[in-house]
């Protein structure tokens, strides 16, 4: 029997969807193990997020609250973790593929010595997972070997968590050597935004090359996106040509998205922003090329000129919430 642990991200004093998407993945893991799905909550000040935690399914929530832990630092976070993981005896340790989850826990694996995965898509069985390559285009059946193994998932491949039967919270102190860190904490320079979450939100218009400047995503592509109720995304093509800031990026090398709804405005459909948005329940594809990639994954196509396309558009969706 192997319990598993689950890294549970949290901001703002709350639980993003990625968080609820990894309890899901580690309860799956805990019923192919044979044991019992456990959370670690790490941080200061965050004794009321655990009964929140508690109450989604896991077991038992583990809370290390400490003033080093208080900022999200690599070092310090991967040491506590760590910590509680080998204490506890766990199998396997799971987390999301986040930026932060990409960041953390391979850092844990190599202080546990363990097998890693990440982005993981399926769990085969207790040791065996399913990951993409080469874009998404091979799956990769990866087996790892040892007592104790850490994965990272991928934050569309499984559903969100819903309430559960409420778990124990159990407070569980941690040695955390400041001094013998490198790695200090100095600001936390975030992107405010009115709009939906990126990575969350149920409808997501993105914008590629074919819009030509930052300036026509605000002009043609923010309107729509507005008028939606959506969040906004890039290609990585708009991203390098300076259009938008890169945490807008959808892709292989940015981010990862399913939401209900995507439309993809002047974007050709490279195989890394395939990558990030294929997994889309719809998706709506406008652009002059007839030929272009993107239309080949499109569930709905509109080639035209998006300059009088998304405008058009934009007035219709205005009407409709009229």
């Amino acid at each position: 029997m192997g319990n598993v642990l689950v890294f549970a991200e949290h901001s703002h004093g709350k639980f993003p969807k990625t968080t609820l998407v990894a309890i899901t993945a580690g309860a799956e893991a805990a019923a192919k193990n044979g044991g019992e799905v456990h959370a670690a909550l790490l941080g200061k000040g965050v004794d009321a997020l655990a009964g929140d935690l508690a109450a989604h399914g896991v077991k038992k929530v583990i809370v290390s609250d400490d003033a080093a832990l208080e900022h999200y630092v690599a070092d310090a976070w991967a040491d506590a973790l760590a910590q509680i993981a080998k204490e506890g005896g766990y199998s396997v340790i799971v987390g999301t593929a986040t930026a932060v989850g990409k960041d953390l826990l391979p850092r844990v694996a190599v202080r546990l010595g363990s097998g890693f995965a990440s982005d993981v898509t399926a769990i085969v069985d207790g040791n065996t997972y399913q990951r993409p390559m080469w874009a998404g285009n091979v799956i990769a059946t990866v087996q790892l070997e040892g007592p104790v193994q850490v994965v990272t998932v991928r934050a569309t491949a499984f559903d969100a968590a819903g309430k559960g039967a409420a778990g124990a919270v159990e407070k569980k102190p941690v040695e955390i050597d400041s001094g013998a860190h490198k790695t200090k904490f100095v600001e936390y320079a975030e992107t405010k935004s009115d709009r939906p979450v990126l990575t969350e939100a149920r409808i997501v218009v993105s914008g590629g090359r074919g819009l030509k400047s930052g300036e026509n995503f605000k002009i043609y592509l923010e309107p729509l996106v507005d008028a939606l109720g959506a969040a906004m995304g890039a290609s990585r093509a708009a991203v390098d040509a300076g259009f938008v800031p890169n945490d807008l990026q959808v892709g292989q090398t940015g981010k990862v998205v399913a939401p209900t709804l995507y439309i993809a405005v002047g974007i050709s459909g490279a195989i890394q922003h395939l990558a990030g948005m294929k997994d889309s329940k719809v998706i709506v594809s406008i652009n002059k090329d007839e030929e272009a990639p993107i239309f080949q994954i499109s569930d709905y196509g509109l080639v035209g000129d998006l300059f009088k396309e998304v405008p058009a558009l934009t007035e219709e969706v205005k009407k409709l919430k009229h």
